[in-house]
C-alpha cells in the first residue's frame, strides 16, 4: 500500500476526505503520514507468515517453482478474499465516491465492483509479463469469478490505471491497452532521522546503500554482497530490514555500517549506488534520483525490474549463484564509474521530474470518478 501514500495525502490536502484502508500492522504508518486509518485485509507479511507456518527451511532452501505457487495464491486468492470482505463491510457503512484500490489488491477492485462503486487501479511499478505474474492473474480471475465478475482485464479490472512507472520503463503490452495516468513517484517514509555523518557535505568517498528490502532479506545474500562491497574505496551503509537481525551478519569491516532500518525516500539525494533487491520502491525511488543500481532480485517482481533497470542501460543484475562477492565488486566498480550508465540514469530521473506531481493527479480525482 506504500504507493498509495502520496496521492493519499495529497488528495487530503486539496480537500478531499480520504479514508486509507489497510492491515492492521499498517495502521500507524498511515495515521503518521496524517491520514484517517481503518482496518482492512491481510498485510502482505502476515499472508505469508501464514502460508508458511511450521516451515522449518531456509528461505534459500525452498524452490523458485514452489515459491511463486504461494505468492500466486497469496495475491491472487488469499488477499482478494480477505478484502472483499472487510471492504465489503465497510462500504456498507461509508459509501465513498471513489475507490483507489492497488494494482495488486484485485480484493479492492472486487469489493468496489460489488458495491458498484467508480474506481481506479493505482500500479506499483512496471506491470510484470511474467510466468509468475501471468498465474497470478489466473488466481485473480477465478477468485473474481467467483464473486459473479468474469473477463477481468488484469491489473485496472478496465478502470483507469493510476501509473507511477515512467513510460520507458513501462511495459509495451501493458502501454498498449491501459489507460494510464501518469503520477511522479515520490518516495514517503516515516519521520526518522539520517545515520550519523550521511548527510555531511564533503564525504570524500562514495556512499553505496544496500537492503534487500523488508520481506525478502537474506543473511548469505546480504553476506556476499556486504564482502563484495567492503573492498572498494567507499563507504557502504546497510539497512537489513525486519526479516534480518543486524546481530546475523557478525562483524564487518570499518566502512560498513549495518542499521535496522533507514529513512530511505530522504538518503537516496546522499547516495552513489544503490545494490538491492529489485523491489519496485526502491527501483523507482533510484530512477528519481537518477542513480546506478545494481539488483539482487530474491523473487516476485523483482526479476522483472532488475531486467528493466539493465535494458534502460541505469545499472545491472546478478542473478541466484552469480551473487558472489567477487561480482558484487566487479559490477559496483564499474556502475560507480561508468559515465553511460549516469548519463542514462540522469535522462530517467529528468523523465520522473516531468512526471504529473501527487497533487496535481489528486486534483483530478472528482473527475476521473465520473
Amino acid at each position: 500500500m506504500y504507493p498509495l501514500l502520496p496521492l493519499a495525502v495529497a488528495a487530503r490536502d486539496a480537500g478531499h476526505h480520504v479514508v486509507f484502508a489497510t492491515a492492521d500492522e499498517f495502521l500507524p504508518t498511515a495515521r503518521k503520514a496524517g491520514l484517517e486509518a481503518v482496518p482492512a485485509g491481510l498485510s502482505v507479511r502476515a499472508a505469508f507468515g501464514a502460508a508458511f507456518a511450521g516451515e522449518t527451511r531456509q528461505r534459500e532452501e525452498i524452490s523458485t517453482a514452489e515459491l511463486d505457487q504461494v505468492i500466486a495464491s497469496v495475491f491472487g486468492d488469499v488477499l482478494p478474499r480477505r478484502f472483499v470482505t472487510d471492504l465489503g463491510a465497510l462500504f456498507e457503512r461509508q459509501r465513498p465516491d471513489l475507490v483507489v484500490y492497488e494494482a495488486g489488491n484485485t480484493g479492492g477492485a472486487i469489493a468496489a465492483e460489488l458495491a458498484g462503486l467508480p474506481a481506479l487501479s493505482h500500479g506499483f511499478g512496471r506491470v510484470s509479463q511474467s510466468d509468475l505474474g501471468s498465474a497470478i492473474q489466473q488466481r485473480m480471475a477465478a477468485c473474481a469469478a467467483e464473486f459473479g465478475i468474469g473477463g477481468a482485464d488484469f491489473p485496472s479490472f478496465g478502470n483507469r490505471f493510476i501509473d507511477i512507472c515512467p513510460e520507458s520503463a513501462q511495459a509495451p503490452e501493458f502501454k498498449a491497452r491501459a489507460n494510464r495516468v501518469p503520477l511522479r513517484p515520490v518516495g514517503w517514509n516515516e519521520p526518522g532521522d539520517l545515520p550519523a555523518g550521511i548527510a555531511d557535505e564533503g564525504r570524500s568517498r562514495p556512499l553505496i546503500y544496500l537492503t534487500l528490502g523488508t520481506a525478502m532479506g537474506s543473511v548469505p545474500v546480504l553476506g556476499e554482497a556486504i564482502a563484495g562491497l567492503a573492498v572498494l574505496d567507499a563507504d557502504v551503509l546497510v539497512a537489513t530490514g525486519p526479516t534480518v537481525q543486524v546481530a546475523e551478519l557478525g562483524d564487518v569491516p570499518a566502512n560498513v555500517r549495518l542499521e535496522a532500518w533507514v529513512p530511505q525516500a530522504d538518503l537516496l539525494p546522499h547516495v552513489d549506488l544503490v545494490v538491492h533487491h529489485g523491489g519496485s520502491g526502491t527501483t523507482l525511488g533510484a530512477f528519481g534520483a537518477g542513480l546506478p543500481q545494481l539488483l539482487l532480485p530474491q523473487g516476485a517482481d523483482q526479476f522483472t525490474n532488475a531486467d528493466t533497470v539493465f535494458e534502460l542501460g541505469v545499472g545491472d543484475r546478478l542473478l541466484g549463484e552469480q551473487v558472489t562477492a567477487e561480482a558484487v565488486t566487479e559490477q559496483a566498480r564499474r556502475l560507480l564509474t561508468d559515465e553511460s550508465v549516469h548519463s542514462a540514469a540522469e535522462r530517467l530521473a529528468a523523465e520522473v521530474a516531468a512526471m504529473p506531481t501527487p497533487a496535481e493527479v489528486a486534483a483530478q480525482l472528482p473527475a476521473l470518478a465520473v
